[in-house]
């Protein structure tokens, strides 16, 4: 059983670059956490420092509400996953399975009795004594899982395992890593690049950007309810379509956000959760409008209208990227073949609309009766705003180069 908290963490590394900047988060017992961020987003860093393999700059690691600032890292009793290709190619499954028990120095019978109950649970009882090379990719992750899932560690770590893998077969093997979990008592905590992999997988999901935490919250709520653009424009596909530098007007029949000879009426719902619609529409600040590909449509009566610049077709759904007057390209979806160059019509959902400022690029609208409560506290943690964290990332350019460091 492991609980997990972070507090604060913060990396930098010698040559000045920063890794981590104040990521804070925590993990029930038996959850499942996945951390998605592109390269250098800091993921993979946030997995050895919890494991103990790096140190954090500053900052709190705790597992079961113990600090683990002077526990060695085989005392902390947690599994690191890679992928395959981590395995020993002269051990034989049996051995590569029970290698971490053995420097252990766990009694043999007890090797036995873990390492063949994992088998089973894994599918690997007929492949038990092949060596490596003779087993399938598949079969080589499944070992992998295996020889964490032999020694029963409070918290399983896993660094982007299926990455490289085909479709098919990454799909696959997520699915044994979820069923996996529901078997066990252990925390997961799984970094990915792959945001599908990320939103099957967790039952909260951490979103990282460039050593930043950008939100912590269960998958759809991170759909619905997204924080700022970035966690909008990466939740999704297609991805989140923006609309760069609105205005909101009061009319008299309600508000609308203009952006050039384009109108979209601010629905009553919107409107309800739009706090400071009134100061924006006074002020005259700017607003980034946000919308998903699902809530635009192809129709003949549309109150929108473009060409076609390019189609894509995604399993049985059609999305078309739409060319309009002003400086806005939607996707939108599509019930018949469109070609490049043909003139059509649209219609948004505007129920559905996303709204941020266009400065800070966090959200500008309340959660209302839709969003599902988690019971932790940092999904309610606010995000940097979009200065804020340049004006971080120049200060520590500076403070590199003051060390002498030169920018490539």
């Amino acid at each position: 059983m492991a609980g997990l908290k972070l507090t604060e963490i913060t990396k930098y590394y010698p040559s000045g670059a920063t890794a981590l900047y104040n990521v804070s988060l925590e993990a029930a017992d038996k959850q499942f956490i996945t951390v998605i961020g592109g390269e250098k987003s800091g993921k993979s860093t946030l997995i050895r420092i919890i494991a103990g393999l790096e140190e954090a700059t500053s900052g709190v690691v705790e597992i079961d509400g113990k600090d683990m600032e002077d526990v060695d890292l085989r005392d902390r009793n947690v599994a690191m996953i890679f992928r395959g290709d981590s395995l020993n190619k002269a051990l034989n499954v049996y051995e590569n399975m029970a290698f971490g028990l053995r420097i252990r120095k766990a009694p043999q019978t007890l090797v036995d009795q873990r390492v063949k109950s994992a088998a089973q649970i894994l599918g690997l009882t007929d492949c038990l004594y092949r060596k490596i090379k003779m087993l399938s990719a598949s079969e080589k992750m499944r070992v992998v899982l295996g020889r964490a899932l032999v020694r029963e560690p409070r918290l399983y770590l896993f660094d982007e395992p299926l990455a490289g893998l085909d479709d098919k077969l990454r799909l696959d093997l997520l699915n044994v890593i979820i069923n996996l979990q529901a078997r066990m008592n252990g925390t997961f905590i799984y970094a990915t690049k792959n945001i599908s992999e990320a939103l099957a997988a967790g039952t909260r999901v951490a979103v990282l950007k460039k050593g930043f935490l950008q939100q912590i919250d269960a998958p759809a709520n991170l759909y619905d309810y997204p924080a700022n653009t970035f966690v909008g424009f990466l939740v999704g596909s297609p991805n989140m379509q923006f609309v760069n530098g609105a205005k909101v007007e009061k009319t008299e029949g309600g508000y609308i956000a203009r952006f050039g000879s384009l109108s979209f009426p601010i629905a009553e719902n919107i409107e309800a959760r739009f706090e400071k619609i009134e100061e924006y529409a006074q002020s005259g600040r700017e607003i980034i409008l946000g919308i998903r590909a699902e809530d635009a449509a192809i129709s003949k009566d549309g109150e929108y209208s473009g060409k076609v610049e390019s189609t894509v077709k995604d399993g049985e759904k059609l999305y078309a990227s739409i060319k309009t007057a002003e400086k806005f390209s939607p996707v939108v979806t599509a019930d018949e073949e469109l070609k490049a160059g043909d003139d059509v019509k649209f219609n948004i959902d505007l129920t559905r609309l996303y709204v941020f400022d266009a400065e800070t690029r966090l959200t500008l609208l309340a959660r209302d009766g839709g969003y599902t409560q988690t019971g932790f506290a940092d999904a309610d943690r606010i995000p940097l705003t979009y200065p804020e964290e340049q004006a971080i990332l120049q200060k520590l350019d500076a403070a590199k180069d003051g060390k002498g460091k030169k920018k490539r």
